[in-house]
């Protein structure tokens, strides 16, 4: 099978990942396995290309980025358990002032769900925004929309997130990472202010149910105190700041061109396996004892939570590998010279097949492995290499990943749920908020592009 025919056979492959997902309930691992193996037999390939394409996708992928995910989510984790989250949060309060509550957590949000995933962010700065919004006077729809949108920002954009990760390692630009790291912020920013401006202009409007009540109000201080003893503010930060430094380090060094054994013994360092694992050694400052729930415990709850989406990126990157295998990339050079395939205007190709699979079923990390892997085939033929246009791709790709949060989102829920927003509020807040925040990271990846590439 060639031409219009394979570009018909990936359209319904994609369309199955979804219903399976959405439909059936199946487990996205399972779905773009069968679909790469679907792919593969029905565009004539011989059988043993076909386990091949998927083996080498598979394991290629896990050698390549497989230990960072690993390493980001133990992080991630200890810092939950730890109380380092909650530390940072008081710091960032501090600094921003409780005068302003709700942009405090916005930027709280945004620098917790960098390691931590969105969903347990939320979770553990829940009752911190309760308190906040009750002492400040606020309306606490307002607190939740600006951490909900804060945390958002960075999940989908910002590594070492796992969907971003994956993403890049996807699109073959996971020796990019600290410039995917510089954009992912650089990109960020705008949508966390969008996702502030919303909570401000809209949450201050909704009023929660029981919101008022004696009984269900929370107090920041008595907070605090019954967490127990918190790390100390640089303990709680290093595990986080460190191993971006030294990816930032190294690719400053990389492009630059340096050489000399100080300048190898950095790019060492600065390698994203490398730079991740520090940041555990960092991150192990922060166990309050050295037993077996803290060293055994903590860390297999971290490697449990990262093995479904170890398994999604490397069946997504078997899915990506059979589509390589086929001749999908000699008729995708047959649109070139379409003007809608070159130059900035790319950039909406993979926001809005990502945006369509966000919202179709609901994970914004599926939705970055499963679009990644589509649009790789078509970055050599378009001539789009090297680390600034590889990560503005993933910055599309992370953008439409925001379109939008809604009831198939497991964040919604919690969102929802933690709030005490009712279902059509939560739509008014959380549903129309990513949308916002996507478009808005569209519009800026697109501008970046132009000025940049």
């Amino acid at each position: 099978m060639d031409g219009f025919g394979l570009i018909v056979l990936i359209v319904v492959s994609v369309l199955f990942i979804v219903f399976a997902t959405a439909k059936l309930k199946l487990h996205p691992f399972l779905s773009l396995l069968i679909a790469a193996f679907g792919i593969g037999i029905l565009a004539g390939l011989p059988l043993s290309t076909v386990i091949e394409a998927v083996n080498n996708g598979f394991g290629g992928l896990m050698g390549s980025i497989g230990l960072v995910i690993v390493f980001g989510t133990i992080i991630g984790v200890i810092l939950e358990k730890s109380g380092a989250a909650l530390r940072m949060a008081e710091v960032v309060l501090r600094i921003v002032g409780e005068k302003r509550p709700q942009m405090a957590m916005s930027l709280i949000g945004a620098i917790v769900s960098i390691p931590v995933f969105c969903d347990s962010g939320y979770i553990i700065l829940s009752s911190l925004q309760k308190a906040l919004a009750k002492r400040a006077k606020v309306a606490i729809a307002s607190m939740a929309i600006a951490l909900a949108t804060g945390l958002f920002a960075t999940h989908t954009l910002v590594p070492p997130t796992p969907g971003p990760i994956a993403a890049a390692g996807n699109i073959g630009a996971e020796d990019y990472l600290g410039t995917i790291i510089l954009m992912g912020i650089i990109v960020s920013i705008p949508a966390i202010i969008a996702g502030y401006l919303w909570a401000m202009k809209v949450g201050t409007k909704i009023k929660v149910e029981g919101e008022d009540d004696e009984e269900l109000a929370y107090d920041y201080d008595t907070i605090l105190k019954e967490f127990g003893e918190m790390p100390s503010t640089v303990k709680s930060f290093a595990p986080i700041v460190i191993p971006i430094l030294l990816i930032a380090f190294s690719s400053v060094i990389s492009f630059a061109g340096w050489t000399g054994t100080i300048f190898d013994i950095l790019l060492f360092l600065g390698s994203p396996v490398v730079a991740l694992l520090i940041g555990v050694l960092f991150a192990f400052l922060l166990l309050p004892e050295y037993n077996e729930k803290t060293m055994t415990e903590w860390v297999g709850i971290a490697i449990k939570e990262s093995a479904p989406i170890l398994l999604i990126t490397g069946a997504g990157g078997a899915f990506g590998s059979v589509i390589k295998a086929t001749p999908v990339a000699d008729f995708i050079q047959g649109f070139g010279e379409n003007a809608f395939f070159t130059g900035a205007m790319f950039v909406f190709i993979p926001f809005l097949i990502a945006a369509a699979l966000k919202s179709a079923q609901g994970s914004s990390t599926a939705a970055l492995v499963i679009t990644s892997t589509l649009v790789a085939p078509l970055l050599p033929q378009l001539g789009i290499t090297g680390a600034v246009p590889l990560a503005l791709v993933v910055m599309a790709i992370g953008a439409g990943a925001m379109v939008v949060s809604h009831v198939n989102d497991s964040y919604f829920w919690v969102v929802k749920e933690f709030s005490g927003m009712s279902v059509t509020q939560a739509y008014k807040a959380q549903t129309a908020g990513t949308l916002i925040q996507g478009v808005v990271s569209i519009i800026v990846t697109f501008i970046l592009w132009v000025i940049l590439v």
